[in-house]
Parts: structure tokens; C-alpha cells; sequence
């Protein structure tokens, strides 16, 4: 299951601009070095970003986001000893206000999955452009998901065949979620922003927000993400839901 977030974390140094804007402090883990110094000229040229560490592999990207407390860390799959998937579980463990992007030039759903349940915010394939880089760490920094929308697609289906029904009683694993809370995790797994929330429910968007950070926290979910995963995952949401 997804793993709950430690309290009282330290904050984040922060970081601003000549404007006096809050700068996203990135770290770069990727075992090659060609990618790395493609993506950090490419957030380097952003105004409200700048690359503040390097690592070539999962352990020395743990260290580093152990000592320099970056707001986004990049992270590979695929990179020797360490991997990906378990230097994310680390971060998210030791540091889980860093939010992590994952990325692979391979985008096979057990490695979106394998990221996303241990922490990661987001999964980007490496064949995206800049622009779409660039918003994916925007995305993640203001505590939202950034999955590509050909992946999450393709990752939705598998879990709507996958799922059993669901027979309206709350899977275990959900029962300390009010119904109101339940239903705002369903629509939130059918991709339904907290505006299109409020309007179906007949809500002010206020409310929704609340409704979704206690139910964040009681189901251990970092993002919307995770709690998609939870939904299909506990059989919430299925293809007959």
C-alpha cells in the first residue's frame, strides 16, 4: 500500500528569484550524463527554476536529496544498484516533501506503477519536449500529478479490467473514509478536477478541498495519483462502478 507521510518533516530552504519568486529547486538522478545536462540547460533557461544537484545513480540521489532538500527530484527507472523505484521509496520515506518525477525511455505500465506506488507524483516518458518537461515539474511542485496522458490512459484501462466490482460497501482498506469522502475519491479516480467535483456534488470548490486532503491523509495518498491507484486498486472504482 502507499506509504503514509512522516510529520514534521523540515521545511524546504527556499529559494527566490531577482523578482523576489519562489525558484523550484530541481535534482537531476539519471545514470547518464548526456540526459542530465539536456534536461538542466532546458530548466536552467526557466525563470523559476534552477538545478541544484546532480547524481549518476538511486543511492547518491537519496544522499542528495537527504542533504540539499530540493523541491522536484527527476528521477530515472532504470540506473545501476540502487533503482528508481527504491530510491523514491527512500525519499518519500526520510524526505516526503520532495516530490518526485519519474521518468523512462521505456513506458511500460509496471514501471509507471512501480513509481507511482512508491511515492513519485508523476511518470514522464524521456521522448517528451521541453515544454511538456518543463510542466511536468511545474505540475508536481504545486502538488498535483503529472502522468502523460497516454500513460494514464492506458494505465486507467488496465486497472478498470483488472478491478473487481464494486458492490457498494466500502473495501476495508477505505473504511475510515466518510461516504462523502468516498465519493469525492471516485470521481477524483475519473479524472474529475475539484471545480467539476463541486458542480457535480453541489458543493462549494472549498469544500471538495478539504473533503480531498482528509481523505489524502487518511488513505496515506502524497497526490491524486496515488489515490487513483488506491481507487482501482481496492476495487472503488471498476469498469461496472
Amino acid at each position: 500500500m502507499l506509504r503514509r507521510r512522516v510529520q514534521g518533516a523540515r521545511p524546504h530552504p527556499v529559494i527566490t528569484g531577482s523578482s523576489g519568486d519562489i525558484v523550484i529547486k530541481v535534482l537531476l538522478v539519471d545514470d547518464q550524463a548526456l540526459v542530465r545536462t539536456g534536461f538542466k540547460m532546458i530548466l536552467n533557461a526557466q525563470p523559476d527554476m534552477t538545478v541544484v544537484g546532480e547524481a549518476g545513480d538511486g543511492a547518491e540521489g537519496v544522499r542528495l536529496g537527504l542533504r540539499l532538500r530540493p523541491d522536484v527530484a527527476l528521477m530515472d527507472v532504470h540506473m545501476p544498484g540502487l533503482d528508481g523505484v527504491a530510491a523514491t521509496e527512500r525519499l518519500a520515506a526520510e524526505v516526503p516533501e520532495v516530490r518526485v518525477l519519474g521518468l523512462s525511455t521505456f513506458d511500460l505500465d509496471e514501471y509507471v506503477v512501480g513509481m507511482l506506488r512508491a511515492g513519485a507524483s508523476g511518470f514522464l516518458p524521456k521522448d517528451i519536449t521541453p515544454e511538456e518537461l518543463v510542466q511536468g515539474v511545474r505540475t508536481v511542485h504545486s502538488g498535483e500529478s503529472a502522468v502523460a496522458p497516454r500513460l494514464l490512459t492506458r494505465l486507467i484501462g488496465t486497472y478498470v479490467r483488472a478491478s473487481p466490482p464494486y458492490r457498494g460497501e466500502a473495501p476495508p482498506e477505505l473504511g475510515v473514509l466518510t461516504d462523502r469522502e468516498r465519493d469525492v475519491l471516485v470521481l477524483i479516480a475519473r479524472g474529475q478536477s475539484n471545480g467539476e467535483i463541486a458542480e457535480r456534488l453541489g458543493v462549494a470548490p472549498s469544500t471538495v478541498k478539504n473533503h480531498v486532503t482528509n481523505l489524502f491523509a487518511k488513505i496515506g495518498a502524497r497526490d491524486r495519483a496515488q489515490a487513483v491507484i488506491t481507487a482501482y486498486e481496492t476495487g472503488l472504482v471498476s469498469a461496472r462502478a
